[in-house]
């Protein structure tokens, strides 16, 4: 039985080891190093920790050695810096922040992309002040792309008179750069928090990149939903300030919406579908957070906005009318 325990503690301290060899060489070949040395260093880095921990000549200094190396090149890619003065692609480049005055709040550069295809669009932006005594409602928006198991979250806060701003965090590309789901993990993004209309951000996945996007009320008490806003604020205006990496495990869309809402909902405890998250909408069912009126299956086809969204694309009232006939409070 002895054996065996050693055994077993022997090819698990292996697979920590490999596992931390093949972090440190997908962490050196999607660093900021210059590109034609990157993919060199990130072999050398490679070969040479097998070497160390399975070849013929691996020992207990040679796998010492290796943590030394794993450690400095660990260091170095946690004080790597993010920054908020790089060639950001049009729709980035300029930070949200807002000016919070008791009751009024001034969100700048709220954007308001005009889009004639996904990739064809004429950015804008504008300010405006909305009252927290006027806040009413919390909505949450699910957007797949692809599998049935991730989804991209937004929050869209609602006021008395119609107006409704809506958050989405995001990487904040650079010119040329594309979304790569394993380079999310690895500091090659900065994180973004866009705050837009839902022309914007709802119209650009159900209209334009053929997403599909599903809406739900959120039943959340008034003093929560206020207390979520100014967090986000909180976080945006701090974004502008101090720039953070994003990271596709911690510090992502959902990630982001639980660090905002837990410290005021007594009901934030951890779930496999926070990280699995396409899944989110069945959690907030169970938790009675959305509508139960209708059993979970009717309610998800019914909070599906894409027909809505396409027939109205240029209104004005586009946020309006995608919400007729949706489940939940008014």
């Amino acid at each position: 039985m002895t054996q065996s325990f050693t055994w077993f503690g022997h090819l698990l301290a292996l697979f920590c080891l490999l596992a931390m060899a093949g972090w440190g060489t997908l962490a050196i070949l999607f660093s900021n190093i210059p590109g034609f040395l990157r993919p060199w260093i990130a072999a050398i880095f490679g070969v040479s920790s097998m070497v160390a921990l399975v070849g013929r000549y691996s020992s207990l200094q040679s796998q010492l050695g290796f943590l030394a190396v794993f450690a400095t090149v660990l260091v170095w890619w946690l004080l790597m810096p993010p920054s908020n003065n790089r060639n950001w692609q049009p729709d980035v480049a300029l930070l949200p922040w807002a000016d919070i005055q008791g009751d009024k709040v001034t969100i700048h550069n709220i954007r308001n992309c005009d889009y004639r295809s996904e990739t064809d669009y004429t950015v804008r932006h504008y300010d405006r002040i909305f009252d927290l005594a006027g806040l009413k409602s919390l909505d949450l928006a699910l957007v797949y792309w692809g599998s049935p198991y991730i989804a991209h979250t937004m929050l869209s806060f609602g006021f008395e008179g119609g107006g409704i701003v809506c958050f989405s965090v995001e990487t904040r590309k650079e010119v040329g750069e594309a979304y790569s789901s394993i380079k999310g993990f690895f500091r090659q993004y900065e994180l973004t928090y866009v705050v837009a209309d839902e022309r914007d951000l709802i119209r650009l996945r159900t209209n334009y990149r053929g997403e599909q996007v599903y809406l739900y009320r959120l039943q959340e008490s008034a003093d929560l939903v206020r207390k979520i806003f100014l967090d986000y604020l909180r976080e945006v205006n701090s974004l502008k300030e101090r720039p953070q990496w994003y990271n596709a495990l911690s510090d992502n869309c959902t990630t982001s919406i639980r660090s905002n809402k837990a410290p005021y909902n007594p009901d934030s405890r951890l779930d496999w579908r926070i990280i699995v998250n396409g899944f989110l909408d069945e959690m907030l069912y169970e938790r009675g957070a959305i509508d139960t009126s209708l059993p979970f299956p009717e309610l998800k086809k019914r909070s599906l906005i894409n027909e809505r969204a396409k027939k109205v694309d240029k209104s004005p009232d586009f946020s309006e009318l995608i919400r007729v006939g949706l489940p939940g409070k008014q």
